[in-house]
């Protein structure tokens, strides 16, 4: 009998073990990195396009700073094309269980159901968390006519939270924090319905650590990368040290824009399972919207693309980068705004309005018109 509970007992040491071997290769399995052999980029011959309907906006000395957070926010244009973006979310501060989020970075929209906001303390270098908002149910117990309510939700009241809280609560999902580099480029792929960001790691502010690209693909349901491709972009001469923003149109075709120092880069590609290719644009854009490249966007509707800058956005149609480039100066839309607020991305629910966010008072505004 004795002989039998030390085979029992073995079995089930070994069971154990194996179960904890197997657990561990799972958890090592959850993130893992593609080494992309070739280069990531081509690049053709390029032409400059002097595209002055789009003005150069210098970076304040001093960005202006909400007071105010209870009244609804108007960012409206102060040359250009004419439009206003309302407050649509105040976002929660402080957040769950009195985490300080820190500054949104970027955001990304998957349709009418879900937004996504990268935030990256900066006390935390190259170090963030995605906060998901369920917006359709939100919109639907009234957030938007009391966006105060949205930034208030962890603020407990009497030493406890109210019953209106706990049902925002069940409407937002913070993520663990991950690398996430500066944080400005998460974005959402219309075609495949991924969530992808650059993992562009800073040793200072615009500085990359060194000329590897990195693209994360996100996993909605932990908020966190399952998979990562790494690669170069290199080609004749040319060497891009990865993007600092993304956006895909309705085909999945992938965008980001640079400005080497003599002009505005436009690249475009495919990001796949395991690889990534770009192409440089043949069209060099002789002015930029302004100092910092802050983001970039995709109009679905108007099909647009959109580069934004500090209190200023240009835009232009994506079809017209087929081939060796079609753009014309009259192909680009521009518009300059005020006050003064650090404008962090753009992203769309399935209608032309744009959803712009901003910092300084972290919230969400909407266009009173298609954007």
């Amino acid at each position: 009998m004795n002989f039998v509970k030390k085979l029992i007992c073995l079995s089930l040491l070994w069971t154990i073990g194996a179960f904890i071997a197997l657990g561990s290769v799972t958890a090592q399995a959850k993130f893992h990195v593609y080494h992309q052999r070739s280069s990531a980029l081509h690049k053709g011959s390029l032409r400059f396009l002097n595209n002055k309907k789009v003005h150069y906006v210098k970076v304040p000395k001093k960005y202006y700073h909400v007071s105010n957070t209870d009244a609804e926010h108007v960012i409206a244009s102060k040359r250009g094309k004419t439009v206003r973006f309302h407050t649509r979310y105040v976002l929660p501060f402080p957040g769950k269980n009195g985490q300080h989020w820190g500054n949104p970075q970027s955001i990304a929209m998957t349709g009418s159901h879900y937004m996504y906001i990268v935030y990256c303390p900066t006390d935390l270098h190259n170090r963030g968390r995605i906060v998901r908002f369920n917006i359709r149910k939100l919109d639907a117990m009234g957030i938007r006519l009391h966006p105060t309510e949205l930034r208030d939700a962890y603020h407990k009241r009497h030493g406890k939270y109210t019953k209106t809280q706990k049902q925002i609560h069940s409407y937002i999902k913070a993520g663990p924090l991950f690398t996430t580099g500066h944080g400005q480029s998460l974005a959402y792929n219309w075609h495949d319905h991924g969530l992808y960001m650059w993992r562009d790691k800073e040793r200072a502010p615009r500085v990359p650590v060194n000329n590897w690209g990195y693209i994360q693909h996100i996993k909605t349901s932990t908020l966190r990368p399952d998979h990562a491709i790494r690669f170069r972009l290199r080609s004749h001469g040319l060497s891009v040290p990865g993007g600092h923003n993304l956006t895909f149109d309705r085909s999945g075709n992938a965008y980001f824009w640079s400005f080497p120092g003599w002009g505005a880069y436009v690249f475009k590609g495919k990001i796949h399972h395991r690889s990534v290719h770009f192409r440089l644009t043949h069209q060099v854009l002789k002015h930029l919207p302004g100092t910092r490249i802050q983001s970039m966007g995709y109009n679905p509707v108007r099909k647009r693309l959109l580069m934004l800058s500090d209190a200023s956005i240009a835009s232009f149609p994506a079809k017209r980068l087929k081939g060796h480039g079609h753009l014309t100066n009259r192909s680009f839309e521009w518009t300059q705004f005020g006050p003064k607020r650090e404008f962090e991305g753009i992203a769309y629910d399935g209608s032309s309005r744009g959803n712009l966010l901003v910092n300084h008072c972290p919230e969400v505004l909407q266009a009173d018109m298609a954007y």
